[in-house]
C-alpha cells in the first residue's frame, strides 16, 4: 500500500527576519523559503517589532540586523534572551563587517552567533541550521577570534564588571572535566574535536557541555564562552598562542 503524501511531514525550521532593509529581507526569503526544510514566518524593520513577532510566530531563528532604528538588534535580542517563553529561541547576529564594535556586547545578550550580509547563500542556510539544532557555535574559530579581540580591549574578567564575579561562583560548581571541556568549547571546537582532544566519545562530550550549561545557566555554546573569558577561566592571548 502506499502511504499517504502527509504521513511524514517535514518539520521545518521556523525563520523571523528582522532588519530595517526591505530589499535585503526580501532576498532572505526567497532564499530561505527555497529549502525544503525551513520557512520564513515573520519579518520585522526593527527590533521591538521582531520582539513581538518572535513571540507570536515561535520562530526557532531569528536572523537580527544589529544596526535598526528605533529599538535596534542588541536590545531586541536582550528581551528575547530575558523572556522564559522564548528560551528556545536562537538568535544570528547580522552584521555589516567581520568585526562589528557590538559583536561581544551582542554575545552577552544572549545571541547564538555571527554572520556577515555578505555571507554566501549556503552559509547562511547552514547557519540557520547550526543555531536551530543547538549543537554548535556559528563559524567557530572566526567567532572565537572576535570574542578574543573585544574581550582584550577590556572586556574580560573585571570586579566592576555585573556578573563577572556570579560567574567565577558558578565556575566552583563544574568538575575537572567539566571546566576542561569548557576551556575547548571557548577555544572554538566542536564536539567531534574536543572528543578527540580528550580520547572520549562525542556523546560525552555532549554531555559534559550541557552539564555547564545548565549549572552556569547558559543559554548555549556561545554563553559558554563568553563566561569562560569572563570568569578569567580563559584568557584571549592563551587561546591565540
Amino acid at each position: 500500500m502506499t502511504a499517504p503524501a502527509d504521513a511524514s511531514p517535514v518539520s521545518r525550521i521556523r525563520v523571523l527576519l528582522a532588519d530595517d532593509q526591505a530589499l535585503l529581507r526580501s532576498a532572505f526569503k526567497v532564499l530561505v523559503d527555497s529549502e525544503p526544510d525551513m520557512e520564513v514566518v515573520g519579518e520585522a524593520s526593527d527590533g521591538a517589532q521582531a520582539f513581538e513577532l518572535a513571540r507570536r510566530t515561535r520562530a526557532d531563528v531569528v536572523l537580527m540586523d544589529i544596526r535598526m532604528p528605533g529599538t535596534d538588534g542588541l536590545a531586541a535580542t536582550r528581551m528575547i534572551s530575558a523572556d522564559p517563553d522564548l528560551a528556545a529561541v536562537r538568535v544570528v547576529m547580522l552584521t555589516t563587517f567581520e568585526v562589528d564594535e557590538y559583536v561581544a556586547a551582542a554575545l552577552r545578550a544572549g545571541a547564538s552567533g555571527f554572520l556577515g550580509k555578505g555571507a554566501e547563500p549556503e552559509e547562511l542556510l547552514n547557519a540557520i541550521r547550526v543555531a536551530a539544532a543547538g549543537e554548535a557555535l556559528l563559524s567557530p574559530a572566526a567567532t572565537k577570534g572576535l570574542i578574543a579581540t573585544f574581550l582584550a580591549q577590556g572586556g574580560g574578567a573585571d570586579p566592576s564588571v555585573a556578573g563577572s564575579g556570579a560567574h567565577t561562583q558558578r565556575l566552583a560548581a563544574l568538575t575537572v572535566r567539566e571546566r576542561e571541556v569548557l576551556v575547548h568549547v571557548a577555544a572554538g571546537l566542536s564536539n567531534d574535536e574536543i572528543a578527540g582532544r580528550l580520547e572520549v566519545s562525542p556523546l560525552t562530550v555532549k554531555t559534559h557541555v550541557n552539564r555547564a550549561m545548565a549549572k552556569l545557566g547558559a543559554r548555549d555554546r556561545a554563553q559558554l564562552v563568553v563566561i569562560a573569558y569572563e570568569s578569567g577561566l580563559v584568557h584571549p592571548r592563551a587561546q591565540e598562542a
